[in-house]
């Protein structure tokens, strides 16, 4: 391990920066994190330890601490790998689409590692390739008049909702599967008791219209694609008083 006053001061990203000295090749921080993303991916987030990687790995758990010192460095690490999956969204062009396509690519990669719900909110942003889709969705809203503390006020907002949305949803998948529910309509049946004394109570007409006409449901995508949307437009509002 790293003498800790060589460390203390100096962050995992600083430290990958610099010129390896002929590093292992079956060893190295984006290794380790692929192990580490393979075992949340397969058995969840509490599942990732040090040494469980180690073992994975085909090393002792000392030789892993040579690239990452601890527990925090690890989840970083995997958030900084999974975040890659995002990718730049050069395709598009002005600050909507950008939003949007950033939101939609974050729903998708969420969905794909759910324990990333479960990770350390400050660990989340603060990764090179975090930060790089952050540059980019903050760059769209650059130069429509916002200052700089709405535009940042906006961006966080969209990433809220795309957060909090894609947890319920995660969520949901999650306690259907340990319920055993193979479908929508399983998980209807599963809840009907609670569900049929809930409306017949009468109190109440709006929800029970909604259970009994809505079309859309079952159709998770469209659910939140509408509510991104409904966000988007408020900060079109923004962006129309900023240049007003």
């Amino acid at each position: 391990m790293a003498k800790k006053e060589e460390t203390d001061d100096v962050s995992l990203w600083e430290r990958l920066d610099r010129p390896a000295a002929a590093p292992r090749a079956s060893l190295s921080a984006g290794r380790i994190a692929e192990v580490a993303i393979g075992i949340a991916d397969r058995e969840g987030f509490a599942a990732v330890t040090m040494r469980k990687v180690a073992t994975e790995l085909g090393v002792a758990p000392m030789a892993a601490y040579r690239h990452v010192n601890g527990k925090d460095e690890l989840w970083a690490l995997m958030i900084d790998r999974v975040s890659g999956e995002l990718a730049p969204v050069d395709e598009v062009s002005g600050w909507r689409d950008t939003l949007r396509a950033y939101a939609l690519r974050t729903r998708e990669m969420m969905l794909r590692h759910p324990w990333l719900a479960h990770m350390p909110a400050p660990l989340f942003a603060l990764t090179p390739t975090r930060m790089a889709a952050a540059e980019r969705q903050l760059a769209s809203l650059d130069g429509l008049g916002l200052d700089v503390d709405t535009m940042m006020a906006a961006f966080r907002a969209v990433n809220a909702y795309v957060h909090g949305a894609t947890q319920s949803e995660a969520a949901l998948r999650q306690y259907m599967e340990e319920q055993g529910w193979q479908s929508a309509d399983d998980t209807r049946r599963g809840l009907a008791p609670q569900m049929s004394y809930l409306m017949e109570t009468g109190r109440y007409p709006t929800y029970r219209r909604y259970t009994q006409g809505a079309a859309r449901k079952d159709d998770a995508a469209w659910q939140f694609e509408t509510g991104l949307d409904c966000v988007l437009d408020g900060v079109a509002g923004m962006v129309e008083r900023g240049h007003a």
